[in-house]
């Protein structure tokens, strides 16, 4: 018998994780944060020392208590990527299982950066699979891990066969036929999953009511291009903020950085973790085209040192959805003691993550960035996430048994659900609708 609990993440956005148990073994796919609820507790977005029952409480990581009777029962816990909402809540929970934390060789390399950075130590055996792999968990369960395409790299569908069929695990991914980094998805795999047994599909649903395909990152790297080297700004500081995971993203900066002959530095402790992660697992190597400065005196001296050549440099800094500690967010309330002249620019190379505290913090930070003058460029970003055609492609390759939407609010898994339906499933017979804290019985 198979049971797939839902932890986290069926009922928002965040804080990601499934425990599925196959007869008397457990396996639980992801530990992540619930970023805006964590935020609120420790105004920081980096992991700090705080008690996981009060993280809990509040609905920053997963309440793992619904695992309380098979918590003993659990033989790995595998980390589908390197961001947080699915890899934040490791430091915190991890231990609380007997178990091996499995991932690509990228986000294993993010979770001991957190792990060194805020001397934290797990028992927990810690465990690299290469994506296109596979290993033993035990007898009964194989775990696979498919290349998929996303904002971050080495993100991974985890297949999980069992003599009963395949649970398939999608939580994130695009359907990108021209990614910035690395290769396009496994489409060849897929196909073969769709002629085997996969018994069930958790499959995200955060834009399931996207009717479109979800651009390629080469889309999002022209429309940086036209900001960066379309625009009129040869005498003014060029800032751009992005996701600090976003490999590909950072790749582009680079790239139209040195076409514009302009150094650049990388401003952020997030940025420097996550930079350095792919450097140690040699995905790339920028450290040669940039200066990476990490903490707030460093910033200071070096845009004190950089303000009267401003038009030479290009900065990528955190602060892209306007938190309050970032290096954009410090350097327009004048922290740093450097001004924003009028036509600088600023470039969000991201979408504003749709939560009342992002929204709030993001438009009071374009509000002051145009007091000051300075000219600000919005959504210049395609997303990571699948949109609802890529989600008919994905479910129409796979042709699952069962659907199960997972990684969204009850409005979007409700437009899975609907979209399911319109390939032939049925409510509650083959689609199931679940909350935090349910399980599914097959």
């Amino acid at each position: 018998m198979i049971e797939i609990y839902a932890v986290g993440g069926y009922n928002e956005v965040g804080k990601n994780c499934t425990a599925i148990k196959v007869d008397d073994e457990v396996v639980i796919i992801d530990l992540g944060i619930h970023l805006e609820s964590y935020i609120k507790l420790t105004e920081d977005e980096d992991i700090l020392n705080i008690n996981p029952d009060k993280l809990m409480k509040v609905g920053a990581i997963p309440d793992i208590s619904v695992l309380n009777k098979i918590k003993d029962k659990v033989k790995a816990i595998i980390i589908s990527h390197a961001h947080l909402d699915h890899l934040g809540a490791v430091p915190y929970l991890a231990d609380k299982f007997d178990a091996p934390i499995i991932g690509t060789p990228f986000t294993i390399e993010v979770i001991k950066s957190i792990l060194n950075e805020d001397k934290i130590t797990l028992r927990n055996k810690i465990m690299t699979l290469n994506s296109n792999s596979s290993y033993n968990i035990s007898d009964k369960i194989k775990v696979e891990f498919i290349h998929i395409t996303h904002s971050t790299p080495q993100t991974v569908l985890v297949a999980l066969h069992t003599k009963y069929g395949t649970v398939l695990y999608a939580n994130d991914f695009k359907l990108d036929m021209h990614p910035v980094l690395g290769k396009k998805p496994n489409f060849k795999r897929l196909e073969e999953l769709g002629k085997e047994n996969v018994i069930a599909l958790i499959i995200e649903s955060t834009y399931a009511n996207d009717a479109r395909k979800m651009p390629s990152e080469s889309v999002a790297k022209e429309m940086l291009r036209e900001a960066m080297m379309e625009t009129e700004n040869k005498n003014n500081l060029i800032l751009v903020t992005t996701f600090s995971s976003h490999i590909a993203r950072l790749k582009s900066i680079i790239e139209f950085g040195k076409k514009l002959n302009r150094k650049i530095i990388f401003m952020g402790r997030s940025l420097a973790k996550y930079v350095k992660a792919a450097e140690n697992v040699g995905i790339v190597n920028f450290s040669k085209d940039v200066e990476m400065v990490k903490y707030g005196k460093q910033i200071k001296r070096k845009l004190k040192k950089i303000e009267n050549e401003r038009e030479k440099y290009i900065l990528a800094v955190t602060g892209h959805q306007g938190e309050h500690r970032s290096v954009l967010y410090r350097m327009m309330r004048g922290e740093f003691e450097f001004k924003l002249f009028p036509e600088d620019s600023v470039i969000f190379s991201c979408k504003v993550i749709p939560t009342p505290t992002n929204i709030a913090n993001r438009e009071a930070l374009e509000n002051e960035l145009k007091h000051l003058g300075v000219r600000v460029f919005r959504d210049v970003h395609q997303s990571g996430h699948a949109a609802r055609e890529d989600l008919r492609d994905f479910i129409g390759l796979v042709k699952p048994k069962k659907v199960i939407p997972a990684h969204g609010n009850k409005e979007m898994k409700e437009a899975l659900a609907e979209l399911a339906e319109e390939m032939g499933y049925k409510m509650e017979k083959s689609i199931f609708l679940i909350k935090d804290g349910h399980k599914v019985v097959l």
